[in-house]
């Protein structure tokens, strides 16, 4: 019998269907398990039930403050656990958000704050580098 190996579970929050796929095929084809949500509510609710190893939030869903409230919801419960906002709120609208802004880490509850656009690839490499934390 072949001894099944541990695969890390992965929170994926995004209201784009399409974006949701494509980050959850590449995901699960790196060897993690994902569970997807398309609204707060539903991310709300893994996060309340169950222990992902580490989330990725969209910035702006239903609320353009989204990606915020699910970090700070997921910190509290889980302080362990890390998390991505991933976004495109700066070619959206111009303005830079980061955790490198001057007292963003006060506010922005994430471990990692990324643009969307980066290639599938690099954003596993990020999830690799935070699980070994």
């Amino acid at each position: 019998m072949m001894e099944t190996e541990y695969k890390p579970l992965i929170l994926l929050a995004d209201d784009d269907p399409d974006y949701l796929f494509l980050i959850r095929f590449a995901l699960e084809k790196a060897g993690f398990r994902v569970v997807t949500a398309e609204t707060m509510e539903e991310a709300e609710l893994v996060i309340a039930k169950g222990h992902p190893k580490l989330a990725i939030f969209d910035l702006m869903m239903e609320r353009d403050d989204a990606g915020f409230i699910l970090s700070y919801h997921a910190k509290k419960k889980h302080p362990d656990m890390p998390v991505i906002l991933l976004t495109a709120v700066t070619a959206e609208t111009g303005r830079q958000f980061g955790s490198s802004q001057p007292g963003a880490g006060e506010w922005i509850k994430a471990d990692l704050y990324l643009e969307k656009g980066l290639h599938p690839d690099q954003l596993i490499e990020f999830v690799n580098s935070l699980l070994k934390r």
